[in-house]
């Protein structure tokens, strides 16, 4: 990392084979007020770089050792941003493009007549060094702005999700802790089918928001305790298009998730789900992982028409279901996390 401090007094290294050119270049700038240091060659000059780590660095072309082709190629990949300027005969035409390639800041042809001339291009490079140090310190803060802004985003945007998740389950008479278990039931569900851990972190998320449709069902219809009549349960059926209206089209991709759980996860691996009767694998991963998640807590959780399954119930029934129901390589997988279910249940209490 180059830590250079781009204010003045600054400090010059000079690599040249001419003993009397450096001495010069020595004098001249030491009497402004600048430090010099020198290297009689390229390999010499990368340990006086390493030792004193210079502002601005002169190089000569021609040099026995290491040239100083050969010393711009090793310093530019240990540092890009050094700014070099290349001191040589004016005989080096060829030599001279294949540095400004090699990303040299300016060229100088020797003899040097004018040690005002060259300390003007000197300090011109470090000008533009300082301005290019501000502007990417500028870029960087810029960033770590926006960073920033897009985790406060992020907070939000996970707050609102899962407090809309509760309030759809408030309406269905439930406490909010339906949802809790659940998401983490998928969560660790996605993680044993081998998501990354950024997408079972979604996914804890997205399937929070997966009744959020029944917000928009009756009342009459959705807290009623006796059998729905076929009007009924069409009406019923319908949470799952509301709730994808309900989420919508963001662009976020936890936004995008909760979408596809909300629509898909009443879809059956047999094709007799709704509301599209997708079949196998035409339901996508989420869907799928929140289906299950989503009857493991309803089976484990008391209703009004049925009290609380054992674990061990549920899980049978959910085993007998693989294949039809439910994913057949997914519904195995709980057999995997009882211990976690366990404690996610007890931590989720109703």
């Amino acid at each position: 990392m180059n830590t250079t401090n781009y204010t003045k007094p600054f400090s010059l290294l000079t690599i040249d084979d001419d003993e009397r050119l450096r001495r010069s270049i020595r004098v001249y700038f030491e009497d402004s007020g600048i430090t010099v240091f020198e290297a009689e060659d390229g390999r010499a000059g990368l340990e006086m770089f390493h030792t004193h780590h210079p502002d601005i660095v002169l190089v000569d072309l021609t040099m026995p050792v290491m040239n100083g082709l050969e010393f711009i190629a090793q310093l530019r990949q240990e540092v890009p941003k050094q700014p070099i300027i290349v001191v040589s005969g004016t005989g080096d035409l060829q030599s001279a493009v294949d540095a400004v390639h090699k990303g040299v800041w300016d060229f100088v042809t020797k003899p040097i007549l004018n040690m005002a001339a060259l300390e003007h291009t000197v300090r011109l490079c470090i000008e533009r060094a300082r301005l290019t140090h501000e502007n990417e310190q500028y870029r960087l803060h810029l960033e770590k702005l926006v960073a920033v802004r897009t985790a406060e985003l992020t907070r939000t945007r996970q707050q609102i999700v899962e407090r809309l998740g509760r309030a759809a389950e408030f309406r269905d008479n439930e406490t909010g802790m339906h949802v809790m278990r659940m998401s983490r039931y998928a969560h660790l569900i996605a993680l044993k089918a081998g998501m990354s851990s950024h997408e079972a972190g979604l996914i804890l998320l997205a399937a929070q928001m997966h009744d959020i449709g029944k917000i928009g069902i009756p009342d009459h219809i959705l807290l009623k305790t006796e059998k729905l009549t076929p009007a009924e349960w069409q009406v019923m059926m319908s949470h799952v298009e509301k709730g994808a209206l309900i989420i919508g089209d963001d662009p976020s991709e936890l936004m995008q998730m909760a979408r596809t759980v909300a629509l898909t996860h009443h879809e059956k691996w047999n094709g007799l789900g709704y509301p599209n009767g997708l079949v196998g694998e035409q339901i996508p991963l989420v869907g799928r992982i929140v289906a299950l998640a989503d009857v493991l807590d309803a089976l484990t959780s008391v209703r009004p028409y049925k009290p609380a399954w054992p674990l061990d119930k549920a899980l049978t029934y959910i085993a007998s279901e693989a294949g039809q129901h439910f994913d057949p390589k997914l519904a195995p997988l709980l057999m995997e996390i009882i211990p976690d279910i366990l404690d996610i249940q007890q931590k989720y209490h109703e």
